[in-house]
């Protein structure tokens, strides 16, 4: 069976739980790499360069547009984010499956630039739930939940470009439900071309 990894793209509202979702996913299981960022915002204590984001200056990072060695890149007040070309097809030649964490706009880019890529979309069961997560989380003020839900209603507008929707209710099961799915993507026939061929050649005896 073909041993590449696949590029799997990670989506969801804020409150959804995306972050404690991919943090167990590397923890129980070995066969994932987290995609890490390139950014031109400055490190904050306890960053680590290449393990938190690649940290890049404006200039750098401008370079790597012209060169086209990023798969998506955005501009947030006033920085860069991006997702490096390089990074991920290492990781993806060595069999890991990668993870990228970013928003819809993002998400829909690298489908276009890799068809093959599979893209996940977390929500909680109900906006209520949603609400009750932002504000549980006891950090933001309600003006900035207010702005997160309304952020919400845009995302929910391109829910259904997403191959799998995932209900983030119980953590250990929506943590299990993303490794059966990708698990699963692994067997899709389109992914197994060479496989596919060396049966149907050796049928033909030769």
């Amino acid at each position: 069976m073909d041993k590449k990894g696949i590029l799997i793209v990670v989506s969801g509202f804020s409150g959804a739980g995306k972050g404690t979702i991919m943090k167990e996913l590397l923890k129980k299981y070995d066969n994932y790499a987290l995609s890490v960022s390139a950014t031109t915002r400055k490190p904050r204590p306890g960053e680590e360069e290449g393990i938190a984001y690649f940290f890049k200056t404006t200039d750098e990072f401008e370079k790597m547009i012209a060169k086209d060695e990023l798969i998506e890149y955005a501009k947030y007040v006033d920085n860069y984010y991006g997702t490096p070309r390089m990074y991920v097809t290492e990781q993806l030649e060595a069999g890991k499956d990668v993870i990228l964490e970013i928003e819809i706009q993002g998400a829909l880019k690298v489908k276009e630039k890799f068809p093959d890529t599979l893209l996940l979309f977390i929500t909680p069961p109900t906006v209520s739930e949603l609400r009750r997560r932002l504000v549980n989380r006891g950090t933001e003020t309600m003006e900035v939940i207010e702005g997160r839900l309304g952020r919400a209603k845009e995302e929910a507008e391109g829910m259904d470009r997403y191959d799998y929707l995932i209900i983030n209710d119980k953590l250990d099961e929506c943590v299990e439900e993303v490794h059966r799915i990708i698990e699963g993507e692994h067997r899709r026939s389109f992914r197994n071309q060479e496989f596919i061929e060396n049966m149907k050649r050796e049928l033909k005896g030769e």
